[in-house]
C-alpha cells in the first residue's frame, strides 16, 4: 500500500532555501579550523547529508509522505545530536576558562564560539520548521494543528487575500532573532514546546556569547 500524497491544495514547500542554509553551514564548520568538538565530527556530516539527500526526494516526488517523514525525523535527530555536543562543548570550554583563565588558545575558543553560534540559528531554524504546527509532513497529511508560533500576516492589498504560511526563511529569521535578541521579535511562541526550543537556543547563544566569544576576544594578542 502506498502513501497517498499531498492535496492539490497543499503547496510543497520549495526545499532550496533549508538545504542552501545546510550545505553552508557544513562549508563554514569546514573552514572553522580548530574548533573544540565533543562527538566525532562524521557523526554531523553523515545525518546532515542524509537530511539533505531526504529533501531533495521531497522536491522530486513533489512532497510524498515516506520523504516527509524521514526529512522531519533527520531534522529532530540532527537537533538532538547538536544540542547535545554543543552542551557538552560549552561545559569544557566553559570549565577549561574557568580553571585555566591565562592558557586558553584564543584562535581556538573564537573558532567555536563562531561555529557555534551560526549552527545554533541554522539547527533551531529547521526544528522550528518541522515543528510548527505539524511542520510541512503534518500540512502535507492534511492535519489542523495550533501553531506554535504566531506570525504578523502581511497586509491586505486590493487583490483576494490568499491565505498565508510561514515559510523556512521566516523561521531562519526567528532564530536568528531567538540567538541575537534572546527573545522573539515579530513571532510570539504559542506552546510550550515553543518555549521550550526557544529558551534552549537563547541559553546555547547566551553562553558562547558572553563567557566564550568574549573571553576569546579579550586575550586575543594586540
Amino acid at each position: 500500500m502506498t502513501e497517498p500524497t499531498p492535496s492539490t491544495t497543499t503547496a510543497v514547500e520549495s526545499r532550496w532555501p533549508p538545504a542552501i542554509a545546510l550545505a553552508l553551514l557544513i562549508i563554514l564548520l569546514n573552514v572553522l579550523r580548530g574548533h573544540v568538538v565533543f562527538l566525532p565530527v562524521w557523526v554531523s556530516y553523515v545525518v546532515a547529508m542524509l537530511l539533505l539527500a531526504s529533501m531533495a526526494a521531497v522536491g522530486i516526488t513533489r512532497g510524498g509522505l515516506v520523504w516527509l517523514r524521514l526529512e522531519r525525523a533527520l531534522v529532530v535527530l540532527l537537533g538532538g545530536v547538536y544540542v547535545a555536543n554543543t552542551t557538552i562543548e560549552l561545559a569544557d570550554m566553559v570549565g577549561a576558562i574557568a580553571i585555566h583563565p591565562k592558557g586558553d588558545n584564543a584562535y581556538a575558543l573564537l573558532s567555536s564560539a563562531v561555529g557555534i553560534w551560526v549552527e545554533n540559528a541554522v539547527i533551531f531554524s529547521m526544528l522550528f520548521w518541522q515543528v510548527d504546527g505539524g511542520g510541512p509532513y503534518g500540512r502535507a497529511r492534511g492535519i489542523k494543528s495550533t501553531p506554535d508560533w504566531g506570525f504578523p500576516s502581511p497586509p491586505e492589498t486590493g487583490a483576494a487575500p490568499s491565505p498565508w504560511v510561514p515559510r523556512y526563511l521566516d523561521y531562519l529569521f526567528l532564530a536568528y532573532n531567538t540567538a541575537t535578541a534572546f527573545s522573539p521579535t515579530d513571532a510570539l511562541p504559542y506552546t510550550h514546546r515553543a518555549k521550550l526550543l526557544m529558551t534552549v537556543e537563547s541559553a546555547i547563544s547566551l553562553v558562547t556569547l558572553v563567557v566564550v566569544l568574549s573571553r576569546a576576544i579579550g586575550i586575543l594578542p594586540s
